[in-house]
């Protein structure tokens, strides 16, 4: 594969095998150091996929990643941890990997040859115009992500590709490619390394960002918090407490009574409003907690909960 870049020797490390250990993991780490520029090269691209998802998600539509191997697996981990940090359903962030969830612990290279399922996994997510479907593929070549991206353009979908190789045919399909330029890997081919890394760096920009646009957090708070769990309980109490100026057992109240909504509880103990009025008064400001806190604000304490 001469002209994909990731899979060429890097020739800094063409004798990591005679290297002891730390030498080894400082080839890695020098090596793993140089992607924060790559992935920095690349945010005007990154730029234009999250305002095509906040544009998405605004008019019902959904972010959906679709990739092989270890692509695909950073699809799903950035589609999972959607809905407990940012209070999104499932259905809003999804993804798609070939081979299906089997593949998520175990390899399956030949599911990734299979152009046709690609399209079929797409068509069976009834892929629409108002969607943002997001190849993952390191070489830009992996049929099994070309083939679904071809699908999602023909559904009109927004199409978007994360690769590490410019001038490959997904960058062709895709409307809007983000090619953060890694290089050689530090083991020939080892896509896992840091192409994986720059794909990883740049699902998190893309999702925090597009989370952050459609106010689902406020100030650096993650104030879409679903608390399912003890310690999202007390840090959806502890973003209470920070933004509101309220002590412990009024923020667990709060909370309580917005139905471990953070951001429910939040209006509720800024305006003194029941749990119905602060809905209606997100929803008409379109969950936008600044609109109605404004910059720095600090509840005056005007709630009886």
């Amino acid at each position: 594969m001469p002209s994909l870049t990731t899979e060429q020797p890097n020739p800094l490390s063409t004798a990591i095998d005679s290297f002891d250990t730390a030498a080894i993991l400082q080839a890695i780490q020098e090596q793993d150091a140089t992607v924060p520029a790559a992935v920095r090269a690349e945010i005007p691209n990154i730029a234009k996929a999250v305002d095509a998802v906040v544009k998405a998600l605004r008019r019902g539509g959904r972010l959906i990643y679709v990739g092989a191997g270890t692509s695909g697996r950073l699809g799903v981990l950035d589609a999972s941890e959607c809905p407990p940090t940012f209070g999104v359903s499932r259905q809003t962030v999804q993804a798609v990997i070939a081979g299906g969830t089997r593949a998520l612990t175990r390899a399956a290279e030949a599911a990734e040859d299979d152009d046709a399922q690609g399209r079929r996994d797409l068509a069976a997510r009834q892929i629409g115009p108002r969607d943002v479907v997001i190849g993952l593929t390191a070489s830009g070549r992996t049929p099994y992500t070309l083939g679904a991206l071809r699908y999602a353009r023909s559904r009109r979908a927004t199409t978007v590709t994360v690769t590490g190789n410019p001038g490959s045919p997904v960058t062709r399909l895709a409307r809007i490619a983000i090619v953060p330029q890694t290089g050689p890997e530090v083991i020939a081919g080892s896509t896992r390394m840091k192409a994986a890394l720059a794909q990883k760096m740049v699902l998190h920009m893309i999702s925090t960002a597009a989370m952050i646009r459609l106010g689902n957090v406020y100030r650096n708070y993650m104030v879409g918090v679903r608390p399912t769990n003890r310690k999202l309980l007390e840090r959806a109490c502890s973003i209470l407490e920070k933004v509101a100026g309220v002590d412990h057992a009024t923020a667990a109240r709060a909370l309580r009574a917005a139905g471990r909504d953070t951001k429910l509880g939040m209006v509720m103990l800024h305006t003194g409003l029941n749990r119905r009025a602060a809905a209606k008064l997100l929803t008409r400001h379109e969950g936008d907690l600044r609109a109605i806190l404004g910059e720095g604000s600090t509840a005056p304490l005007r709630s009886r909960l």
